[in-house]
């Protein structure tokens, strides 16, 4: 009985292991997208995750919601810093998430800051 509880705890631990992996290291889909960056906050009461939204049309009805990764410092430093202009990301959409990672599915993993022809025309 003790072997078999050892075993069962066992393949518990290496199917929960490889579902982690799997949805950590397998990306859903990967891309870009360009907007109005309109929010980005540092959210939550007892896990604090950053969130933010691009606006990708012009009466805002297109929203792009995104998460990223407290490892990425650079990321959230540029976000910040670009916070109302027009940018373009990218990022990484996973099959899940949790609570420790974000609220969305999609992971921004680098920003630009762009022209955009709604912003800059010339009269």
């Amino acid at each position: 009985m003790k072997k078999f509880i050892i075993i069962f705890f066992g393949a518990v631990l290496v199917i929960t292991a490889v579902f982690f992996a799997f949805v950590y290291y397998v990306p859903y889909s990967e891309g870009t997208r360009a907007g109005e960056l309109i929010q980005f906050s540092h959210r939550g009461v007892l896990i604090k995750t950053w969130e933010g939204e691009i606006s990708q049309g012009i009466s805002g009805a297109q929203i792009f919601s995104f998460s990223v990764l407290d490892e990425d410092k650079d990321v959230i430093d540029k976000l910040k810093e670009y916070q109302g202009s027009y940018v373009k990301v990218t990022y990484v959409q996973r099959y899940t998430s949790f609570a420790i990672w974000g609220e969305t599915k999609f992971f921004v993993t680098s920003v630009e800051k762009e022209n955009s022809s709604h912003f800059n025309r010339d009269y």
